[in-house]
């Protein structure tokens, strides 16, 4: 086969498509902002805060990992949770191979059992993180892989913490090991494939998830409208979508003040994100139920990828 070489390199192109699995909340979305130096997925200590499968992309050398942000296993409540985890098998379907990120505290449960199983079926090789390790002893942390080692024969099993940026090399060090020769397909200096509209609206969500408590966030959506680049400014009209018209008080808040910190904190990461000034314009709207409806969430912009 003839080998394909990337611009002033002296050894062959090489990529690989990974997944990254694991129950909610254990730090998925934290640990492919940290491998990619960027952030590319919203990041919420409440659980279920990824719902569609959010691609990130990182060229090193030769190697270039295309990494599958997935939301977090659960057992689904609503039409949504349906998609998320049809999402889930999807990304595993087409992978070359994937990280399992599990809490360095916890034995495996269920979930990781059940998701362990799924990857050994599909015969992919596995990278078990086990992240927070800022958070446990030495103790905690090898019982937990004592517990994993008797599940699988893992590629590798490999302690960090995310959130410190400790251990996140060595993730990617490994990963590299599992790529194979062949054409990369992004550009060098591609971070992701999102739309810039479902990245500005997911900014956004990030702030309902940060500044609001409990159940409001998970029954919200963002929808842009309008996203218009000009010269040094770029105009964004966004929709918040809630399922009752008390959640729609809560998220504009009183006189109006929680919508408008929102707004304020969404539009500075869009600047940090986009490197230019951003005009926002958030309006809040009640689509009862929408979580149990097919059209309304394929409107959403949830769409499982065949």
């Amino acid at each position: 086969m003839e080998k394909i070489y990337g611009e002033n390199l002296d050894i062959p192109m090489r990529t690989g498509f990974i997944a990254i699995v694991g129950r909610p909340n254990v730090g998925k979305s934290t640990l492919l902002n940290a491998m990619l130096g960027e952030k590319i997925a919203i990041v919420s200590k409440k659980p279920q805060t990824t719902r569609n499968r959010i691609t990130g992309i990182l060229t090193r050398g030769a190697d270039q990992f295309v990494f599958l942000d997935t939301p977090g296993m659960h057992k689904p409540r609503t039409k949504l949770g349906q998609f998320m985890v049809r999402s889930i098998n999807g990304a595993i379907g087409d992978v070359d191979a994937a990280i399992l990120v599990a809490d360095a505290s916890y034995a495996p449960g269920d979930v990781e059992i059940s998701l362990i199983k799924r990857l050994e079926s599909s015969e992919l090789p596995i990278i078990l993180v086990l992240n927070k390790t800022d958070n446990c002893s030495h103790e905690q942390i090898g019982s937990t892989i004592r517990a994993y080692a008797e599940l699988c024969d893992f590629a590798s099993v490999i302690p960090i913490s995310a959130l410190k940026n400790d251990g996140v090399d060595i993730v990617i060090d490994e990963a590299s090991k599992l790529l194979s020769e062949g054409e990369w397909f992004f550009e060098s200096d591609e971070l992701t494939d999102q739309p810039e509209k479902q990245i500005a609206a997911e900014i956004i969500r990030e702030k309902l998830l940060r500044l609001l408590d409990n159940e409001i966030p998970h029954g919200a959506a963002v929808v842009i409208e309008d996203f218009k680049e000009e010269k040094s400014m770029i105009s964004v009209r966004a929709e918040i979508f809630c399922e009752r018209e008390n959640h729609k008080g809560i998220i504009i808040g009183k006189k109006g003040e929680t919508l408008k910190k929102i707004a304020s904190y969404a539009r500075e990461d869009m600047e940090k994100f986009f490197d230019t000034k951003v005009f926002l314009d958030v309006w809040v709207k009640v689509k009862e139920n929408w979580r149990d409806s097919d059209i309304t969430i394929s409107n959403f912009g949830f769409k499982n990828e065949d």
